[in-house]
């Protein structure tokens, strides 16, 4: 059942079957394969009941209900009931990936103006002011955490912590981030100094080959020896 979003919050479908789809989340709403969920993913990797949304007072909740290939929040495993927050991102097994946003946020009431690019489609910019961030050619849309290289987009969507990586230098233009910087920001500062920097260097080498897949001629990521990495976006 497809809701009008009105001023509830809003789960938005990206990736997968229901791409362009989207719920106002008013009561208890299941995601599943079995017809009689509230929203409904006709693929065999999705559990007949998958997972549960629930409105409480602390806000939107969602819980896994023991599905067989699991649900993703925010790129880990959901394991305990989370409260959502505007722009966490869901993904239902590896069939549907949906991005939440809450009713106090700019976008639920004009939401049929955004028009987020279907995956591998060729991106033309959004017309709200501020919904993408952007310096150069390389763009990153940081609700849907997915990033595009001129009009094609990064697929497979990057994971999380490489997202993260890139957010941090791409937050900071022409800047050098050091590498100090950028393990508090990825791996949280109280395990930042468990981190080894053969960590970080294996963490910046597959980004920079996900990004090199879609531009080959360009390096996007620099090493400053002696002081950290900077974005290079032309």
């Amino acid at each position: 059942m497809k809701n009008n979003s009105e001023d509830a919050p809003v789960l938005v479908a990206h990736t997968g079957p229901l791409n362009g789809q989207r719920w106002a989340l008013r009561g208890p709403t299941i995601v599943g394969r079995d017809p009689m969920c509230e929203i409904v993913i006709a693929d065999r990797q999705v559990s007949r009941q998958h997972a549960r949304l629930v409105p409480s007072p602390q806000g939107i909740l969602i819980e896994d209900l023991g599905s067989k290939n699991g649900t993703h929040y925010n790129g880990q495993p959901l394991t305990t009931t989370q409260v959502l927050q505007d722009g966490d991102v869901i993904q239902i097994a590896l069939a549907q990936q949906f991005v939440y946003l809450s009713s106090d946020a700019t976008l639920p009431l004009e939401i049929d103006e955004l028009e987020y690019p279907l995956p591998g489609q060729a991106f033309s910019g959004f017309s709200k002011e501020g919904i993408i961030a952007g310096h150069g050619r390389l763009r990153l849309e940081k609700r849907s955490r997915r990033v595009w290289i001129g009009t094609q987009e990064v697929l497979p969507p990057l994971s999380v912590s490489q997202f993260t990586l890139l957010e941090i230098l791409y937050d900071n233009p022409e800047n050098v981030v050091s590498r100090e910087a950028l393990t508090g920001a990825v791996w949280g500062e109280s395990q930042a100094l468990d981190v080894s920097m053969q960590a970080l260097d294996a963490l910046v080498r597959r980004l920079r080959e996900r990004l090199h897949s879609l531009n080959p001629s360009h390096n996007y990521i620099v090493t400053v020896r002696g002081h950290g990495l900077r974005l290079e976006n032309p």
